[in-house]
């Protein structure tokens, strides 16, 4: 859902020569009217899948779609649910219907009526079995989905759910009248999308580029930046020569950049604007726990006691981010503050690796059964990850463990090993929403291909746990159930919490109209408000 913020921002066009207002000639000080026009280039790592959000199921899909579709209502500013393709709605007094009132003369960019039979053709989508997609459980709900007239929709479901609103507010809503004859796993659609916000395709390059022009029939209002425009650089190292050379204007950077690098460049800091914030998300060591030995809760525990979490966040994100032991935010009501990360302890992991039938061979590897303890981690081409893989690989090779390393680029990484199943270890990240139910990534159910429980996670309890807090509507007593759950997902150690990292965006001072302080949203709330004034915008090209 906020994969859609981080988006915004991403895209916009290549750009042929600097403009010949060099940032030494600029004052980022003046006061500059709001204005449209110009383009915002950004760089991503790794290429979406698809753009159609529901399929797709990775970051840099959902974040290019989010410029493109609409959702029936949004998060604000203040992460409160707002009106986005829908103008009102209302719940009944069970808790059970919910009516949505669409806004009227919505329009799809090729001009035709966006109504109501879109939503529900949308419903029906990710409900179909033969839809290949991870979203499916949180729909699945409805008992009954009603087009009442083109402008009014109805879900009613057979159960109270509590996140119902929050769905509502990540589907993705798909034109029908494109769509309805194709098969949804295999459409020219994923490629050349038709939606409704503020922007529409342009050019997708594999493996160069995807640039966005603005909609002007969005549903939304006109955007003030004309393109958007995400040049695939996999290396973050180019990535940064690409911001100081003025050929990108927005990237994530590493804490070594935030904390090193642009302190002790008083150009940098003259041009360009730094951002922190908490993630709403972490980063993990995950198991495939339909292989050996992961399989073995001691063997999973062993290797949570040899990590030293700390070691990672002092030495990969040089302090910049915290450990976590539940898989919340740190600070919100949902996360278990008297749960406490597993302790950096070898000793104790090689205790629960004897306990597992495990010895040291002649050559101080572990080893049972004859068999050598030695596994391969895959992460995707991210820097940070990479790092922290290392470091890993280190201790676990303390404690007799062989570790060796792979690094994907990302939609292989996904399509190949993750959809698959083909893998033992991963090190990657989960982005979370602001509800706290997380029945697709960890529910037994979800783990089909293409499903979020890639692992292959079963406890009984846990299920139980998040069918009860899916239906549970008093706050307190979900909070209890989340708790309850983070506790035995803690104990469980299906995955190895390594660390909930700040954001670190570093953005051209050409861009205008970042929200500051970020509200808590985050900067990217707002990027329809972004504006470039003329006079700070590069040589442009006509398109």
């Amino acid at each position: 859902m906020f994969l859609r913020y981080f988006a915004a921002f991403i895209s916009l066009f290549f750009l042929i020569s600097c403009s010949n207002n060099t940032s030494q000639n600029i004052d980022y000080k003046e006061s500059y009217e709001k204005e449209s026009g110009g383009e915002i280039i950004n760089a991503m790592i790794g290429e979406p899948s698809n753009l159609i959000a529901m399929i797709a199921g990775d970051s840099a899909s959902s974040a290019i779609a989010g410029n493109i579709f609409n959702t029936l209502i949004k998060y604000d500013e203040n992460l409160e649910l707002e009106p986005e393709l829908a103008q009102s709605w209302s719940i009944s007094d069970d808790q059970k219907t919910i009516i949505f009132s669409l806004k009227p003369n919505l329009k799809w960019a090729d001009g035709q009526p966006l109504t109501s039979h879109d939503v529900y053709f949308t419903w029906k989508l990710v409900t179909d079995p033969n839809t290949r997609t991870p979203y499916s459980s949180d729909y699945l709900l409805v008992k009954e989905a009603r087009v009442i007239d083109d402008q009014t929709f109805s879900v009613r479901y057979e159960e109270n759910y509590a996140p119902a609103l929050d769905t509502w507010a990540s589907l993705q809503i798909l034109p029908k009248h494109l769509l309805e004859n194709e098969d949804i796993n295999n459409t020219f659609f994923s490629r050349k999308p038709t939606g409704s916000s503020y922007y529409q395709l342009d050019q997708w390059v594999s493996g160069q580029q995807i640039s966005l022009k603005k909609n002007p029939l969005s549903t939304q209002g006109e955007a003030n930046i004309n393109h958007l425009t995400s040049r695939i650089i996999p290396d973050t190292s180019s990535q940064f020569l690409e911001l100081i050379a003025d050929n990108i204007d927005l990237m994530n950077i590493n804490p070594i950049q935030y904390q090193r690098v642009f302190p002790a460049r008083e150009d940098l800091k003259k041009k360009i604007a730094l951002y922190k914030e908490l993630g709403n998300g972490y980063t993990y060591l995950g198991f495939n726990l339909n292989k050996e030995p992961f399989n073995d809760i001691r063997v999973r525990q062993a290797i949570n006691y040899a990590i030293d979490k700390n070691e990672i966040i002092q030495g990969v994100l040089l302090g910049l981010g915290e450990a976590v032991a539940s898989p919340y935010k740190p600070g919100t009501r949902w996360n278990n503050q008297s749960l406490k990360p597993y302790p950096y302890n070898p000793e104790k992991a090689i205790q629960l690796l004897n306990k597992a039938g495990f010895t040291k061979n002649k050559d101080g590897f572990l080893e049972r059964d004859g068999k050598k303890f030695e596994f391969e981690i895959l992460t995707n081409q991210n820097k940070q990850r990479e790092m922290t893989a290392v470091l890993v690989q280190r201790r676990l090779k303390e404690i007799g463990i062989d570790v060796s390393i792979r690094v994907i680029e990302w939609a292989s990484f996904i399509n190949r090993f993750i959809k698959t199943g083909e893998f033992g270890v991963v090190v990657l990240g989960w982005s979370l929403s602001l509800d706290p139910d997380q029945y697709n990534i960890w529910h037994s159910s979800q783990q089909g291909p293409g499903q979020f429980n890639f692992i292959g996670y079963k406890n009984n309890e846990v299920d139980k746990l998040l069918e009860d807090g899916r239906r549970e509507l008093d706050l307190d007593k979900r909070e209890k159930i989340y708790h309850e759950f983070s506790k035995i997902l803690l104990e469980d150690s299906p995955v190895v919490y390594l660390f909930a990292g700040y954001g670190l965006s570093a953005i051209n001072k050409r861009v205008q109209g970042i929200k500051s302080p970020a509200p808590p949203a985050g900067i990217y709330e707002n990027t329809q408000e972004w504006f470039i004034p003329k006079s700070l915008r590069r040589n442009e090209i006509a398109y």
